[in-house]
């Protein structure tokens, strides 16, 4: 947005404070309305010919933006996604260990992101990795639903499942 000296066209279409149009004006007219009511002139449509200005306490509007943006952004739901990794040849202790950390990820009300990693010869058994993506998904069926299935083919070296808690925790509300 363009304010006071640095809007080069003229004339303007003036609009004041109020949001009434004060007609079209030469741009050194509508400065020196602007200025004397203590007011800047901002550009508020400069495409439109001719450019339409408003007489406004451009400080204050700039601070009520930055105000309505943050508020739109507490407003915005925010996911938080975990991720877990195994190997398609993983012993079951560590397997287990892992899916527990994967459960109490879910319990927290957080997305989990289940990647196996394949490398070299383990790249030619990928049935491997949709096993043990089938026993997570067994483990984890009672706090968990599948948000994104696993591809078909692996994704470069890994295969990965979204799983998704099956009802969320609020924060402080009962």
């Amino acid at each position: 947005m363009r304010i006071n000296q640095r809007i080069r066209f003229s004339p303007v279409r003036l609009v004041d404070e109020n949001g009434e149009q004060l007609g079209i004006v030469p741009v050194e007219e509508a400065l020196r309305i602007a200025r004397s009511k203590g007011l800047d002139l901002v550009e508020v449509a400069p495409d439109a010919r001719p450019i339409v200005c408003k007489i406004m306490d451009y400080g204050r509007y700039r601070y009520e933006q930055e105000k309505k943006a943050k508020e739109a952004k507490r407003q915005q739901h925010h996911i938080e996604i975990k991720e877990v990794k195994y190997r398609p040849n993983i012993n079951e202790h560590d397997f287990q260990t892992k899916t527990r950390l994967a459960r109490k990820f879910l319990t927290q009300g957080k997305h989990v992101k289940v990647t196996i990693m394949f490398r070299r010869r383990e790249m030619r058994r990928p049935e491997n990795g949709y096993e043990i993506l089938r026993k997570v998904r067994e483990e984890l069926a009672d706090i968990a639903k599948v948000d994104r299935e696993p591809t078909p083919e692996l994704e470069g070296r890994d295969l990965t499942m979204v799983l998704r808690p099956l009802k969320t925790q609020k924060s402080g509300a009962s």
